[in-house]
């Protein structure tokens, strides 16, 4: 699904915007914005992975479980 807007741009930005996307700017600024909301994604799955790195309950209880997810055969 497409959504319509209406943004306002400085003359420099709205003169590049029109010399990089030719006629469909649009195109060119979803394009934008999948990159940046990929980098976005990437940084919070970073954050996410060092605080769970550095939680020692969690990790503690992570090491349980992997003592049962074996179901008790050993590793061979």
């Amino acid at each position: 699904m497409m959504h319509r807007t209406t943004i306002t741009l400085n003359d420099s930005n709205f003169t590049f915007l029109n010399s990089v996307a030719g006629n469909n700017r649009s195109a060119y600024i979803n394009h934008l914005l999948e990159q940046q909301r990929k980098i976005v994604l990437k940084e919070k799955l970073l954050k996410a992975n060092q605080e769970e790195a550095e939680d020692e309950n969690y990790q503690n209880e992570l090491q349980e479980w992997n003592s049962t997810a074996s179901d008790g055969l050993a590793n061979d």
